[in-house]
């Protein structure tokens, strides 16, 4: 199942093959009827259609985003993170098989990939409804390489895709929702409010499987989750933090701020 969304490449199909498997997954769980547990080699990156462009994020061409024009960019740029989200999460139920996880792994990780397919798919539909669409504009590349680089490493994948890129999306959402309604956008406000609700989980579940591999193997989880940052994310994190809705996902402030630039006065 993860495989196939991987490989697929239309947007609007892959998200309705992977909101169709999560379905099949959650009846098959609650019927007490287990979906084999297989292997299967996940592509080194997933499919993607021929639009949108992939640009260096320093060539993406930025716009304001008090135009019209800007906001469409915005959005586009969050259908981008979204359709990214949905195979990261199959592929993380893919790529490491080798590691023995409870059961509630794969619930969490199929719920996280139903979810950003239901976010795509609710901002792609703001797209259509201002005459644009995903692919219209060019996008960023650097979205996959944080798959590439931990790629062998389970607990690198956990730190930076859940608890770094995705915590990161708790931040900067509250100002994206108060630009839409400053426009009086109530579709995309409304999208953006879904988004904000679910993807708090999503950390979450970074945050519980990060504990649990640190319990296994006697970690100390906060300097293990600062080295793992500091070897596979390059940047430094960038405040204001949503430290409430960071908290309610379990990251703890010490988590996050000794990571900050130290600038020099």
């Amino acid at each position: 199942m993860a495989v196939a969304v991987l490989t697929t490449a239309d947007p609007r199909v892959k998200t309705a093959l992977s909101r169709e498997f999560a379905q099949s997954w959650r009846d098959a769980r609650a019927a007490e009827r287990a979906i084999p547990l297989g292997t299967a080699q996940p592509p080194d990156m997933p499919s993607r259609p021929d639009k949108p462009e992939l640009l260096d994020p320093r060539d993406v061409p930025l716009r304001k985003p008090g135009t019209p024009e800007g906001r469409i960019a915005l959005l586009h740029a969050i259908a981008h993170i979204e359709l990214n989200a949905v195979d990261l999460h199959w592929d993380i139920i893919a790529r490491f098989p080798d590691i023995d996880f409870p059961i509630g792994f794969y619930d969490d990780w199929v719920q996280a990939a139903d979810d950003e397919s239901k976010h795509f798919n609710l901002i792609a539909d703001c797209l259509e409804a201002r005459g644009s669409h995903y692919g219209a504009l060019p996008a960023h590349a650097g979205m996959w390489n944080s798959a590439t680089q931990t790629e062998q490493d389970i607990m690198g994948r956990l730190a930076v895709v859940p608890m770094v890129l995705e915590a990161r999306g708790l931040d900067v959402t509250p100002g994206m929702i108060a630009l839409f309604k400053q426009a009086k956008d109530k579709p995309a406000v409304d999208a953006l409010n879904v988004i904000y609700a679910e993807e708090v989980a999503h950390v979450a579940y970074g945050s519980k499987w990060f504990h649990f591999l640190c319990g296994r193997h006697d970690l100390d989880p906060t300097p293990t989750f600062h080295s793992l940052v500091r070897r596979y994310f390059h940047g430094a994190l960038k405040p204001p933090f949503n430290e409430e809705k960071r908290a309610e996902a379990g990251l703890a402030p010490d988590f996050y701020w000794p990571l900050v630039e130290r600038t020099k006065p």
